[in-house]
């Protein structure tokens, strides 16, 4: 049976380093995921900040409580890092063209097509929302955290996490819904 993340975490730091491939083979692609979509499909940003959000974990480790989850703490510090680089660079999200990077091979031409109009349509949309809500968004639904685990890596009330995700949802499918508008007016001008 394969070790829990706190116990991996507990193992780390003992001083047991075994315990780092595990964790990074766990964590790394969806952790890449959601910072991709955290920096509008940067990515060579996103990798280099997943990187870095690993050699924090190294190096506080020790900081980590082990009666506590992971996975929060993991994606709380890739979320500051995303929010420093912002932050630093005082750089303003702009809605970029580009295709996501993750079309499936196998898929016919009109269907890939489709799911990056798809892809765009909904990178463009998350744009849109404030970066409270993009996050809480990103983190439940990309990141595959709890609702618990959202509000834990936000540091806010469960509340408010559900809050921000019922506001954000509904902007999104006003946004798309527009956008469905407008490009149906294009097609029948």
């Amino acid at each position: 049976m394969a070790a829990t993340d706190e116990q991996l975490a507990l193992q780390l730091q003992r001083g047991d380093q075994s315990a780092v491939d595990p964790l990074v083979e766990r964590h790394y692609d969806p952790l890449l995921g959601y910072l991709y979509r955290m920096l509008d499909g940067d990515r060579p940003l996103a990798e280099d900040l997943v990187q870095e959000t690993f050699l924090r974990v190294l190096r506080g480790i020790s900081g980590f409580d082990s009666s506590r989850r992971f996975k929060p703490w993991l994606y709380a510090i890739a979320t500051n890092l995303a929010r420093s680089h912002y932050t630093r660079a005082e750089t303003r999200r702009t809605i970029t063209d580009d295709a996501p990077e993750h079309a499936d091979v196998l898929d016919p031409p009109e269907a890939a097509l489709l799911a990056d109009d798809e892809a765009r349509a909904v990178s463009a949309a998350l744009r849109t929302l404030p970066d409270h809500q993009r996050e809480t968004l990103v983190l439940y639904y990309y990141g595959g955290l709890s609702l618990q685990a959202v509000a834990d890596t936000l540091g806010i009330p469960l509340g408010t996490v559900k809050s921000r995700l019922s506001n954000g949802v509904r902007r999104l499918r006003q946004h798309i819904t527009e956008l469905d508008r407008e490009a149906d007016h294009e097609h029948y001008s």
